[in-house]
Parts: structure tokens; C-alpha cells; sequence
């Protein structure tokens, strides 16, 4: 989700009814915020940064009219179900769910307090909304992206890395946007003459051990889907990428930054050049001609 966005929506966010407003200096509103990834995460930081700038521009700032709590539970199921318990106690007027791995766990402890999601590919299918012209409930938000991306992400892999007949697909078993992206992804790969097999991402050991069983067998190349997991162990997954040689795409360019070989996101395709070299790939010039960015 890009930065400008994420004010947007907290700014609707921070848009109480004008009754509620205009006795914003006799009560201290509380905004409740259920991250997905670790404290230390840049981009996660980034969008606190823009919660914060867009909730001044509007007139609310922490501390003096709004008390902000947020909780970092770097992707752990059992923490993420503490925390939503720790904030619900709090009675806040709102709560900021980021991910499926938020917001399922606070659907299911609350239907009273109002919730405003962000970065959740399938609200409908998830059963979190009803539909996206009129969710109902007490959850409203934005969709990260629509699962037939993930089918673009196979094509993408197949075109820089035609020998390619195997792919990992590193994904969360517990969320919907990890089930439903493989599926979209097994749809398209016996069409490409891939065959997948996942790899689940619940801790580090488990990745490491699956990719490194995968890697056993020649022609593998390797797809990451969505997850705050797969966030929070981003540099450990573009290393052992590196490590047993699988040409890789990911779901966010931050991995590309950090050495990952290419990522589409929002239908804008970002390729790294040093990793396709280290990989003794040829990029082909159709493919680099449809690139936004291309990291040399």
C-alpha cells in the first residue's frame, strides 16, 4: 500500500461523527493499532509515521487529544491473540488492523468496536466483509491486491528463468491470503509446465529445512506470497534464494531491495539485475522493457 494511501484511509479513519468532534477537548479519544510485523520493521514504522502526519493534519494529535496504542506482534499467532484482547480492554473508539492475521483474530473478539483494515488481499472471500460496496458489520477497509496477480507472478518466473519446471511457493497456511494465493497460483502453473509444491513459513527452521529439501532436485525456482511471516523473515528467505540458487518472485519490492530477484506488485514489475547475474540469467529485453524499475 503506498504511503499517501495509508493517510488517506486513516484519515477516514479519524473522521468522527461532527457531534464527537466538536467535544473532542473534553474526552481523550483512543485509537487502538494491531500491527502485523516487528517494531523494527522500516516500512511498518514508515506507515505509523504517516498515521501519525495524517491524524495532525486532521487536528488529532497523540497525547493531547488521541491516545494511540499500538502492538507489534511480529506475525505470532499467539501473540497477535494477546494483543487483540489487550486492546479491546482499552475500549477505543477504533482500532487500525493490519493484514488478515490482525483482523481475523479481532472479528472474532469484537463485533461492537469499529475496525478499519489495511493490506488484506480478500476481505470478501475471508468472510470479514460482505461485499466490498457495503461491508456491513464493524470493519471497513482497503484490499491489498486481488489474488490473479499471483498467476502473474508464475508467468513472470517462467519468462526469466525458462529452464524452470519447479516452483516453492513459500506461503501461510494460516490465513486466507496464503490458501488463496497458492490456489490461484496452482491454477496457472501446469499451463507453464510448473509444478508447485509449498512451503509452509511459520517459523525460520521450517524454511530453511523446506527449501533446502526443494533445492535437492535441479530446474527449481521459487515464488513468495503475502504474509506478515514471510515479512518478518524477508532476509533470511532472499539468502538462502541466493544460497541454493532459485530464481525468485516476491510479493513486495522491499525484497528486491534487499538482493531478492523481482517483484511485482499492483501490476508494476521491479527486477534486479546484480541477482539475475549472480543467477547466470539472462533478462529478456521484452521482459526489462516492461519493467518499472529496473535495480542495476
Amino acid at each position: 500500500m503506498r504511503r499517501r494511501d495509508f493517510i488517506t484511509l486513516l484519515g477516514t479513519a479519524a473522521a468522527w461523527p461532527l457531534a464527537a468532534r466538536a467535544q473532542r477537548l473534553e474526552r481523550m479519544r483512543r485509537v487502538g493499532v494491531l500491527m502485523s510485523t516487528a517494531e523494527n520493521d522500516a516500512g511498518s514504522k514508515a506507515r505509523i509515521e504517516a498515521l501519525l502526519r495524517g491524524l495532525h493534519q486532521l487536528g488529532w494529535v497523540d497525547g493531547r487529544n488521541v491516545q494511540i496504542d499500538t502492538r507489534w506482534p511480529a506475525g505470532d499467532p499467539d501473540t497477535i491473540r494477546r494483543y487483540v484482547a489487550e486492546l479491546i480492554a482499552l475500549a477505543p473508539d477504533v482500532i487500525l488492523a493490519t493484514g488478515s492475521s490482525s483482523l481475523g483474530p479481532l472479528l472474532q473478539a469484537t463485533r461492537s468496536v469499529a475496525i478499519v483494515f489495511v493490506i488484506v488481499p480478500d476481505p470478501v472471500g475471508a468472510g470479514f466483509v460482505d461485499s466490498l460496496s457495503r461491508p456491513g458489520g464493524n470493519a471497513t477497509g482497503f484490499l491489498m491486491f486481488e489474488y490473479g496477480i499471483s498467476g502473474k507472478w508464475v508467468e513472470l518466473l517462467k519468462q526469466i528463468a525458462p529452464a524452470v519446471t519447479r516452483a516453492a511457493v513459500i506461503r501461510d497456511p494460516g490465513i486466507t491470503g496464503g490458501i488463496g494465493e497458492f490456489g490461484a497460483i496452482q491454477a496457472v502453473a501446469p499451463s507453464l509446465g510448473i509444478e508447485v509444491s509449498p512451503v509452509n513459513v511459520r517459523d525460520a527452521g521450517e524454511i530453511e529445512r523446506g527449501l533446502a529439501t526443494f533445492a535437492h532436485s535441479p530446474n527449481g525456482g521459487l515464488i513468495v506470497t503475502a504474509s506478515p511471516l514471510a515479512t518478518v523473515h524477508r532476509q533470511l528467505i532472499v539468502t538462502l534464494a541466493a544460497r541454493h540458487r532459485l530464481p525468485a518472485v516476491y510479493y513486495e519490492n522491499f525484497f528486491v531491495a534487499a538482493g531478492g530477484l523481482m517483484a511485482p506488485t499492483k501490476y508494476e514489475l521491479v527486477i534486479n539485475l546484480k541477482t539475475a547475474k549472480a543467477l547466470d540469467l539472462n533478462v529478456p529485453a521484452t521482459l526489462l522493457a516492461r519493467a518499472d524499475e529496473v535495480i542495476e
